[in-house]
């Protein structure tokens, strides 16, 4: 690994939770921040939140539960343009919908998610999807739009969450 790429990461480590924890309305323990990563001043982060490169646009208020992880390059936008207006093609004020993202949900690299919509406890979406309507708890889903194909077992997935089993990343305790 080359000098930049570990000056990169160090500070990708360091600056973005801070930035993170100054912009969020709440932000709990042990964010990680492995790349470019913004929220909004209406959004909620719980406990072990990792981020590899998140981007969050919009008024609507954003929850994300705990051992929440993102791949590269996802976004979640919460702000429409009013296309139902008395100007073409949209007038300038938005409709504002909420993201609610449960506990253990893992997002592969490059998905959006759009306003309005609710993703369930241990959920997993594949990599490249575009989230525009609810995922239910332990659902595997991918696509465009994001459907359902697949489910974890949840008898496995609840022993691993007695054991208090989850991934947890070092991260810089930055004290503002």
């Amino acid at each position: 690994m080359g000098v930049l790429s570990v000056l990169n990461r160090e500070f990708s480590n360091f600056y973005y939770p801070l930035r993170i924890k100054r912009q969020a309305a709440r932000v709990g323990k042990n964010l990680y921040c492995g790349g470019k990563s913004y929220v909004t001043s209406n959004t909620f982060l719980g406990d072990n939140v990792s981020f590899n490169g998140m981007s969050m646009s919009g008024n609507g208020k954003i929850t994300i539960g705990s051992y929440f992880h993102s791949g590269v390059n996802c976004q979640i936008i919460t702000s429409f343009h009013n296309y139902e207006s008395t100007m073409l093609p949209y007038d300038t004020s938005y409709i504002d919908k909420d993201v609610t993202i449960g506990d253990c949900v893992w997002l592969g690299n490059n998905i959006i998610i759009l306003g309005g919509v609710t993703i369930g406890e241990g959920a997993i979406i594949q990599a490249g999807s575009v989230v525009c309507k609810d995922i239910p708890p332990l659902a595997i889903a991918g696509g465009h739009p994001a459907t359902v194909f697949k489910y974890r077992n949840k008898d496995h997935y609840e022993k691993l969450k007695m054991k208090i089993n989850f991934i947890r990343r070092k991260c810089f305790e930055v004290y503002i």
